[in-house]
């Protein structure tokens, strides 16, 4: 039956929606976040299909072949040659709901995994068997078994455990024409003659692929070079007798062109019980990287080469990782890992590996044995893919010449020339990789977005596969060749093996319905880029992006799609994704949303520069989106459009892409920029204008608490949440019956400051002053014991938090202007530190006043502190009241991006406090998130993944510690009213169980 031609989408959407049990979306929020991968390119598909289960695929698959339309197979997303992604085609996503590890024989050493496992998932279950998956790629967090089998995905320990090619036992196949199977391999002649025998599609498929490789067994052994990281092509050499005809092993690596995956198993390994880590320096990437054939005889795990460009990159971006003072001196590293029985065995073989490291005169070592120095000096080599897109001076970097590989005793050579290479065109790229493997990662700044950029990215591809072939080595060492080298394989194989490619894929896939353009008859290299290397429009922006060139669109391209915020497990990014599981409520998908909104805005409607802060002509400043005026685009009504502020809407603002992104793409700016943009003399929802404005509305209020809290209990409280845009599920915070700022003044007034104490000053943030002002009243009364003067600003002070996440960017500026001049009106000394005391509000403090203020708001971010800060900083010698407690810790999602909570933990163990901080991430209510009507279920959801378990299991007499009052506020409304202390709390606490200690005073409230 024909099927027409004109909206073949709408049709196959439907018949797909009434068939599956899985998610079926083709709306054009779905199709821009699957339309990227971690590539350069950009491919709108058709629709997108997140299967329940295996029967689904085998629907969906149908219903496509019938539609004509092809099929993209898809796991994590983190491809980097483009293989993820296709146009006009439906996209697979295998995580979703296909991630089980459905068997695991610790006898046989063997796992059965569905395709959309996550490699940290098989390793869990492994894991108290003593086993272990050999292969792990940096983003093992997140990379799904069937991505791994699609690409042969090899990671660090591949010297020691081999490839994934090297770890398959079977594969069970789904065909496009519906055929089923399972291969494997090693196969005896006799099970090769039984295999073809069989009835129907199965049997005459195995005997074509039996008469092809009989017929080919020349050319195939002479056209694929063995080494260890030949990657590019299709693996066609495993089918050879000497191989075991070996079809599972043919299959690994052929990106989803020839069969889609419904299941594997796979070996696993022996997971050493105890490992060590030898840090070998060298003076530069190629001296490290001509040792290495003299190490390899002596089998360490790994052989990881990482140059002191990529340290530098990781220092530009960030703070500096403790555990970097271990390496040695040098300009190059290798990262050489053993293992052993026991910790003395692999303690034994490191210093071998050191002494032989040491007999080259230029070199140098050191031995790491402790596992949180090791997994910290790992976690900056598992960062690379990220860190180094952008490098140490900020300039771009992209992937394309990605993981090129060539015989371990070649690769000090090949450095040498593509070095070289690379100062002929004039680019720069941070190299590092699997040196043992003769495999190197590389980002280069490609002028991809320019117009003039394509031809130098195109030749410069060219003549680096000439010189890897040359070096004997492969265009591909471990991530496949998809679209960015596929290209090239005629300069890696003769003609005759790139034609028994493409008459292998047909042998599978007749009608080109999987993944067509990749591997076989490929898309050009300089095609389909999502940059395009066309002219940018400059559009006024409201905030500065000084980091990006005052450009949004380079600000949102920091996200490379490396996926670090899809990992569910731990960290603080992305809350959203964690409680969802929806790729458009991740980071990246975000960050894909809004390059597809600037790309296909045009002049976007409405824009608009802050007021104030419009550039004079001429001046350069503030320069805009880049918006690409691109056809084809999938959002293009700009700052009005729905699919982004429906993305955004989730987005907590916690700020946890900020510091836990690789590169630290920062949403929380970037959705107060578009809420700006997008409300922009419109009318807002009515939670903007009832929590965006709290601040104002509590300082009315507290004028009669009393009157508020009661209408608050009473049966217009319904009425008042509705009409307030606030669930109708959460309880409204109680009104403190004297704010702070008046206990203050009422204190000061009949207890003035003791002569010659040192002037500090206190900001009363809106929320501590009237709903929580017993945390302010316990910093004074804790400051004073420690011999500081504490003072107040001369007026009502504000941060501007709320109205600066609600996009009210004008307001927000008001608000912290009128601050700074309460500041001022104190008549303190200019560099008077400043103590704020919830985490959020002093966030901004730090990062948003000078970012929407200037230089007129960086003196204030400079002396402010967190309470902790200021104490470690300021009291560093005085002692502290003891308190030999057990605690837990909800650490702030603000604290832990912006201001880091090292001094929290020096004070803790100052007062004798035994403290776990919690990996629960953000707690789900973030400011005005949780209250908002329509997002409590993901509030509570956020709470519920670690933080209210943990604290609901907490001891009676456990202290459960969060300086946030967010935090605080989420414990106590869904923690069955377990109370959180903020910090300041549990030293006055101490200070007044101490036998000498002030008690309560008579005009204060006492504290629990």
């Amino acid at each position: 039956m024909s099927r027409p031609d004109t909206a073949p989408g709408t049709e196959l959407a439907r018949e797909l929606a009434a068939a599956l049990r899985g998610e079926v979306r083709f709306d054009p929020a779905e199709r821009t976040v699957y339309s990227h991968d971690a590539s350069n390119y950009r491919h709108l598909p058709l629709g997108v299909v997140k299967p329940a289960d295996t029967e689904d695929v085998r629907t969906a698959l149908a219903l496509c072949r019938d539609h004509r339309v092809p099929v993209v197979a898809r796991g994590a997303g983190t491809s980097i040659g483009g293989q993820a992604i296709g146009p006009g085609a439906v996209v697979l996503d295998f995580r979703r709901h296909l991630g089980a590890v459905l068997d695991l024989d610790p006898e046989r050493r063997t796992a059965r995994v569905q395709p959309g496992t996550v490699l940290d998932d098989l390793q869990r279950a492994a894991r108290p068997y003593g086993l272990r998956f050999g292969p792990d790629p940096s983003t093992h967090s997140r990379c799904t078994l069937g991505g791994m089998i699609g690409n042969d995905s090899c990671g660090a320990h591949s010297v020691a455990w081999g490839r994934t090619a090297d770890n398959v036992e079977s594969l069970d196949l789904l065909l496009a024409d519906g055929t089923e199977l399972t291969v494997g391999g090693p196969l005896t002649p006799a099970e090769r003659t039984a295999l073809a025998a069989r009835p129907g599609p199965e049997g005459r498929l195995h005997h074509r692929l039996q008469e092809f490789t009989d017929r080919n067994l020349a050319a195939i052994r002479r056209g694929l070079p063995a080494l260890p990281r030949r990657v590019s092509g299709y693996p066609l050499d495993a089918l050879l007798p000497e191989r075991g005809h070996h079809l599972a092993r043919a299959l690994t690596g052929t990106e989803g062109t020839c069969a889609l995956l419904l299941g594997a198993t796979v070996r696993l390994v022996e997971e050493p019980r105890a490992r060590a880590l030898v840090l070998a320096g060298y003076p530069d990437e190629t001296a490290a990287a001509d040792a290495v054939p003299a190490l390899l005889p002596l089998g360490p795990l790994t052989v990881e080469g990482m140059a002191a460009d990529l340290i530098a990159a990781l220092l530009a971006a960030g703070p500096r990782p403790p555990a970097l003072d271990r390496l040695p001196e040098g300009a190059c590293w290798l990262f050489l890992e053993t293992g052993g029985a026991t910790a003395a065995e692999a303690l034994d073989a490191a210093r071998r590996l050191a002494d032989t490291v040491r007999r080259e005169r230029t070199a140098t070592a050191a031995v790491v044995t402790d596992p949180a120095e090791q997994r910290q000096l790992w976690a900056v080599r598992e960062a690379g893919a990220g860190i180094v897109t952008r490098l140490p001076d900020g300039g771009e970097a992209w992937p394309g010449w990605e993981d090129s590989a060539v015989p371990p005793e070649r690769l000090g050579d090949y450095l040498r020339e593509l070095r070289a290479l690379l100062r002929r065109h004039g680019l720069r790229g941070v190299p590092y990789g699997h040196f043992g493997e003769g495999c190197v990662h590389l980002r280069i700044d490609f002028p991809l977005t320019r117009p003039q950029g394509l031809p130098v990215f195109r030749e410069f591809m060219e003549q680096a596969a000439d010189l890897v072939v040359s070096h004997g080595g492969s265009l591909s060492g471990e991530h496949g060749d998809g679209q960015a080298r596929g290209e090239l394989l005629p300069r890696m194989y003769p003609p005759e093996v790139i034609g028994l490619f493409r008459e292998f894929k047909h042998l599978w896939d007749p009608e080109n319905l999987l993944n067509p353009g990749t591997a076989v008859d490929p898309r050009p290299l300089d095609a389909d880029l999502r940059f395009g290397g066309r002219p940018v429009r400059e559009l006024p922006l409201a905030l500065p992006y000084e980091r990006d060139d005052g450009s949004l669109a380079k600000a949102v391209r920091r996200c490379v799609g490396v996926g670090k915020c899809v990992d569910p497990t731990t960290g603080v990014m992305c809350p959203s994704y964690m409680a969802t599981g929806e790729e458009r409520h991740s980071t990246r998908g975000r960050a894909r949303l809004l390059a597809e909104m600037l790309r296909g805005a045009g002049p976007l409607p409405g824009a608009g520069a802050l007021p104030g802060t419009e550039a004079p002509p001429g001046t350069g400043a503030l320069p805009g989106t880049g918006a690409l005026p691109g056809a084809g685009a999938a959002i293009t009504d700009g700052w009005r459009s729905a699919e982004v502020r429906e993305a955004l809407d989730l987005c907590l603002g916690c700020k946890g892409c900020a510091s836990d992104c690789p590169v630290q793409v920062d949403m929380a700016t970037y959705r107060s920029e578009f809420l700006y943009q997008h409300y922009r003399h419109r009318l807002r929802p009515a939670a903007h204008y009832a929590m965006g404005r709290l601040p104002l509305w509590l300082r009315g209020a507290a004028l009669a608490p009393g009157l508020v809290n009661a209408i608050g209990r009473s049966p217009a409280a319904p009425l008042l949440k509705r009409l307030g845009g606030i669930d109708g599920r959460r309880a409204l915070p109680v009104l403190a019956p004297e704010t702070f700022t008046r206990w203050y003044r009422r204190r000061r007034a009949g207890r003035p400051a003791p002569a010659g104490a040192r002037p500090v000053l206190l900001w009363p943030d809106t929320f501590s002053d009237h709903l929580q002002p017993e945390v302010l009243r316990a910093a004074v009364e804790v400051l004073e014991h420690l011999g500081f003067d504490v003072r107040l600003p001369a007026g009502p002070v504000c941060c501007g938090l709320t109205w600066y996440s609600t996009g009210q960017l004008p307001g927000a500026r008001r608000v912290m202007r009128r601050s700074l001049a309460a500041l001022a009106a104190t008549g303190l000394p200019a560099g008077t530190p400043v103590v704020g005391m919830d985490p959020s509000c002093t966030a901004t403090l730090r990062e948003e006043v000078p970012r929407l203020l200037g230089a007129e708001g960086r003196p204030l971010a400079e002396r402010t502190r967190t309470f902790a800060e200021f104490v470690d900083e300021y009291a560093p010698d005085t002692p502290l009241p003891q308190l030999p407690v057990d605690a837990v810790t909800q650490t702030h999602c603000h604290q832990h991006a912006v201001l880091g909570s090292a001094a929290d933990r020096r004070i803790e163990r100052r007062m004798g406090v035994e403290n776990r901080v919690l990996d629960s991430g953000c707690c789900g209510l973030a400011g005005n998130f949780g209250f908002e009507r329509g997002h409590y279920d993901i509030s509570a959801a956020i709470a519920e993944r670690v933080l209210l378990p943990e604290v609901r299991a907490a001891g009676p007499d456990t202290v459960v510690l969060a300086d946030g009052f967010s935090c605080r506020t989420q414990i106590a409304q869904l923690a069955d009213g377990r109370r959180a202390l903020h910090l300041a709390e549990l030293m006055l606490r101490a200070l007044r169980e101490q036998p000498d200690g002030p008690g309560p005073a008579p005009s204060d409230a006492p504290t629990p």
